[in-house]
């Protein structure tokens, strides 16, 4: 059961589609459960999984410390649950019966992120931090990125922005247009945890004659979706994203269930920290709009599953 905080953040949806692609391989029935962004749900969504009794359990982008009350009452003792971004770091999620959780280093996708602004900026960015605080790993991003840029002695956060990623779609607009009249030529830089933010901005920067190149740059730390690739390759309201490999995590997540299943330790395997911009965007999945490692990993899972 792959329990999906919100499919319409393509981050989670593109872990959907390569753990469906991964369970394919081995021979493995996914069922996909939609909790809309919401707390109703959520709960919902576990009562849903719950009562087809799933062998194993994966949670996609929910927070695994807020969800481990409703983990423990609804799932049996022994059903192996891991969590994609369901904790800042990679790893078991302690107190809570995640076993292990799959991402990159949120405060290296951060920093990284955040210091590509200074770099553009040549050490004098103004800049507006969006973020979420209904997740953890959101805040450690926001946190990190600020920390950052407030390093840098000509830099300036402008402002930090808590935006529900299940809002963006009806609140971006009214944002950049009040951000706009507060700070004006002084915001050059918007970081967001999300390329969801930028799927809602570029509209009303437009409208207001910002150029989409030479104007706000925006960069996001995380997750490479697929309308951020082609702003990025257009060069248009959008510098870089910070991309997770999501379809190789999507194997990542069948991998360590299934060690768990064999009663085995899980991997904890942390991919590295990659960066998308116009100047390597055409490698690596860049030409289907996405961050797609060309390393054969699908083939050395399958010899490890199938041998």
């Amino acid at each position: 059961a792959f329990l999906a905080e919100d499919l319409r953040n393509s981050g989670i949806l593109g872990v959907a589609n390569g753990l469906r692609e991964a369970g394919g391989a081995i021979d493995w029935k996914i069922k996909v459960f939609d909790a809309q962004g919401d707390e109703a749900g959520r709960a919902s969504t576990i009562r849903m999984a719950a009562s087809i009794m799933p062998d194993a359990v994966v949670l996609g982008g929910m927070d695994g410390v807020k969800m481990a009350p409703h983990l423990k009452s609804s799932f049996k003792d022994g059903v192996p649950i891991v969590g994609w971004h369901s904790s800042p770091t990679p790893g078991a999620i302690a107190g809570t019966p995640v076993a292990a959780n799959v991402t990159t280093d949120a405060r290296e996708v951060a920093r990284v992120a955040a210091y590509l602004a200074v770099l553009e900026s040549k050490g004098k960015a103004g800049v507006v931090i969006f973020t979420d605080s209904n997740f953890e790993i959101a805040m450690r991003k926001a946190r990190v990125m600020q920390d950052t840029i407030k390093s840098c002695e000509k830099c300036k956060v402008l402002a930090v922005k808590d935006i529900a990623l299940s809002s963006t779609a009806h609140t971006m607009a009214k944002v950049t247009q009040d951000l706009l009249a507060e700070f004006d030529a002084e915001w050059t830089h918007s970081l967001g945890i999300n390329d969801l933010y930028f799927d809602h901005s570029a509209t009303p920067l437009s409208l207001a004659g910002i150029p989409p190149e030479g104007g706000i740059s925006s960069i996001s730390a995380g997750d490479g979706s697929p309308s951020a690739f082609r702003r990025i390759r257009h060069r248009s309201y959008q510098t870089a994203t910070v991309a997770e490999p999501l379809n190789l995590q999507g194997w990542q997540l069948v991998d360590e269930i299934n060690r768990l299943l064999a009663g085995e330790q899980p991997t904890h395997y942390t991919p590295g920290v990659h960066i998308v911009t116009s100047e390597n965007i055409k490698f690596d999945g860049g030409d289907e709009n996405l961050f797609d490692p060309e390393n054969g990993y699908r083939e050395y899972f399958k010899k490890i599953w199938l041998q």
